[in-house]
């Protein structure tokens, strides 16, 4: 009887390689990370039968596909993934950060309307309150990695406040406090100018709970009279005019990548 060498495999047999895992994601989402509509949208339109997998039409929105391997069509016409764009910004106050309001405010999509741009989502949130800097994008991979909790990306706001906090004070906000079971922290404050009963600070986060600098300044009794985002890693504002936009560069794209802590 012929042995078979140490471990167990004949001699002269080759081994195959082991397959490399292609992963398989819901119709819905593969159709939101090609860059067509955002998530909520793909849904839409897979439960209204608009979209065909592999020749069939399908309805649910957690219809295992496989990109750039399945062939996945929308009202008959083959999906494509768009072109990645990237934009600033520049919101003022009065606007909702949302694609449509029950209420019918006005939302930051009418900054795009007549541009001919693609669908292009929000990377993260400004209250309707806020302004400034606020970025959008269709590479959906992108805009969650910036916004994870454990990317850290650093974002500075201009704060007007109803007082001028002394040193005591910006040291005690420095410090965090707990608010509705969140622990509300700032990575720095300074002051940067004041009146006789208003001043401007300077706050940098590295994280970003729901309307997280007004719930700290609230907790110490202190008013906002204005928000303002400023920058975003080392991207800043600038001269931007309200209400107005502009494509980011691909050194600006890829600083905001490197600006996030690994």
């Amino acid at each position: 009887m012929r042995r078979s060498p140490p471990g167990g495999r004949a001699a002269g047999t080759v081994s195959r390689p082991a397959r490399t895992a292609v992963p398989r994601h819901g119709v819905a989402r593969v159709i939101s990370k090609a860059g067509h509509c955002s998530r909520s949208q793909a849904e839409k339109l897979v439960k209204e039968g608009r979209v065909g997998l592999n020749g069939r039409i399908v309805v649910d929105p957690e219809t295992p596909a496989i990109a750039g391997r399945d062939r996945i069509t929308i009202d008959g016409a083959p999906l494509q993934s768009s072109q990645r764009i990237y934009l600033a910004v520049h919101k003022p106050r009065g606007m909702v950060t949302t694609a449509s309001d029950e209420r019918g405010r006005d939302t930051v999509y009418a900054l795009l309307e007549g541009t001919g741009l693609p669908w292009l989502g929000p990377v993260g949130r400004l209250d309707m309150a806020s302004e400034g800097l606020l970025l959008f994008t269709n590479d959906s991979a992108w805009a969650a990695a910036l916004m994870a909790p454990e990317s850290h990306l650093p974002k500075t706001y201009h704060v007007q406040v109803d007082c001028i906090p002394d040193a005591a004070m910006l040291a005690t906000l420095a410090a965090g406090v707990e608010d509705q079971g969140e622990w509300l922290a700032v990575r720095s404050i300074e002051l940067l100018r004041h009146g006789e009963k208003q001043a401007w600070l300077a706050i940098v986060l590295d994280e970003g709970r729901n309307r997280h600098i007004r719930r700290l300044l609230a907790a110490h009794d202190i008013a906002v009279r204005r928000l303002v985002r400023v920058g975003m890693g080392e991207l800043t504002l600038g001269d931007l005019p309200k209400r107005g936009w502009r494509h980011l560069t691909p050194d600006e794209v890829a600083g905001l990548t490197a600006a996030r802590r690994p």
